[in-house]
């Protein structure tokens, strides 16, 4: 995996580059469609590559090795082949599922002991294993084991789960270059910089992560409670330390305003499941604002769902239409909405850039944050 750092925003730290990977090259700052168990919900390839232009999707460690299992994907030659998606993939490592799972879970030097969401059985991911399983999987870039710190969590714990994290860094880092993808392509591994809300520990994890040279960072551990001004803040001091010739990931993160105020601070890529995950409970996000599709309001106007917007679905449907399936739970109102809502994230993204390399980028972004969060 390589990056090119081609712009950089006068105004700010905002940055225009190119990734590229065997499967292909992802220009940034780019947004990542969550595909949790090699699909993205409710959307075909098709749409994905045609109607909301993604140029990489995201799996999961976690899901993908309970769910069809490690053995299935080898026998298919790994996500790629089995899921028939042929750009970049990114795996995360499974630490966000299981800090999810804190009920079910016991942490150790060793590893992170779980019990499955599906049957109960009892799981084990130490470092070692989980870059053998992304391995198998195949992403073209995968994440480091980590543990997800939550965001109210006090110094003591922070720095106790940063301590594992870091010692867990270097064995992913000793199993990584130790072994070889299986598909004959390379990949490229993330370090994961966590540290909660507190400056010093991001400090030391930013320059910990930044020593190793991997081909890109990751920052985890945000957006999972913590308050927003906050997240911009530790945003901040890790970008002031993480290399700029490497991409920046913001794991998990966030609503169309997050994503815009995170590229200002000079992250490049993204994930989350909220264009989705809302999409499928009738909230739709675009140009304007926020619609909820169930409201009265939309019963009857057949005016399309956002003029000029990113995707043909918006055309194809009016507001009227698309409330009218959601009041009836029809499977095509998550579908459209999903579609719609990738779209719009896709185009988000993409207008940024346009607007980094115009030199007008931070004129841009502040005309447009008012308008993301207004609720019409």
């Amino acid at each position: 995996m390589n990056f090119t750092l081609q712009h950089i925003d006068k105004l700010s730290n905002a940055r225009a580059g190119l990734i590229s990977t065997d499967h292909g090259n992802i220009e940034t700052p780019i947004f990542m469609p969550v595909g949790t168990q090699g699909t993205v919900k409710a959307v075909h390839f098709t749409e994905l590559k045609e109607d909301i232009k993604a140029e990489i999707i995201l799996g999961n460690t976690y899901h993908l090795y309970l769910r069809p299992g490690i053995g299935i994907l080898e026998k298919a030659g790994g996500l790629h082949r089995f899921n028939g998606w042929d750009k970049p993939i990114l795996t995360d490592s499974g630490g966000f599922q299981v800090f999810s799972l804190s009920d079910n879970r016991k942490l150790k030097e060793e590893g992170a002991e779980f019990r499955s969401h599906i049957d109960g059985s009892k799981h084990l991911f130490t470092p070692e294993n989980v870059m053998d399983i992304q391995r198998s999987i195949g992403a073209d870039i995968i994440m480091a084991f980590d543990e997800c710190t939550p965001g109210d969590a006090d110094y003591a714990y922070a720095k106790k789960s940063l301590d594992l994290t870091e010692r867990w860094l270097d064995r992913c880092l000793n199993r990584f270059n130790q072994t070889e993808g299986k598909y004959n392509y390379s990949q490229a591994l993330f370090p994961i910089v966590q540290g909660c809300v507190y400056k010093d520990l991001r400090i030391r994890a930013a320059e910990n992560a930044a020593s190793k040279n991997a081909s890109g960072n990751a920052i985890g551990g945000l957006a999972v409670g913590e308050p927003t001004e906050v997240m911009y803040e530790m945003i901040e001091v890790v970008n002031e330390i993480l290399p700029a010739d490497k991409p920046r990931y913001l794991m998990g993160v966030g609503t169309p305003a997050n994503l815009l105020e995170a590229i200002e601070r000079g992250v490049d890529m993204f994930d989350c499941i909220m264009p989705t995950r809302n999409g499928r409970n009738g909230q739709l996000f675009t140009k304007e604002g926020i619609m909820n599709m169930r409201n009265k309001k939309w019963e009857a106007d057949f005016s399309p769902i956002e003029e000029k917007g990113a995707s043909s679905v918006d055309y194809l449907y009016s507001k009227a239409y698309l409330r009218h399936l959601f009041m009836t739970n029809e499977i095509l109102a998550l579908q459209i909405a999903s579609v719609h809502n990738l779209a719009f994230y896709l185009w988000l993204v993409k207008e940024a850039r346009k607007h980094i390399v115009s030199g007008d980028f931070s004129a841009w972004k502040s005309n447009m944050i008012p308008k993301l969060q207004n609720r019409i």
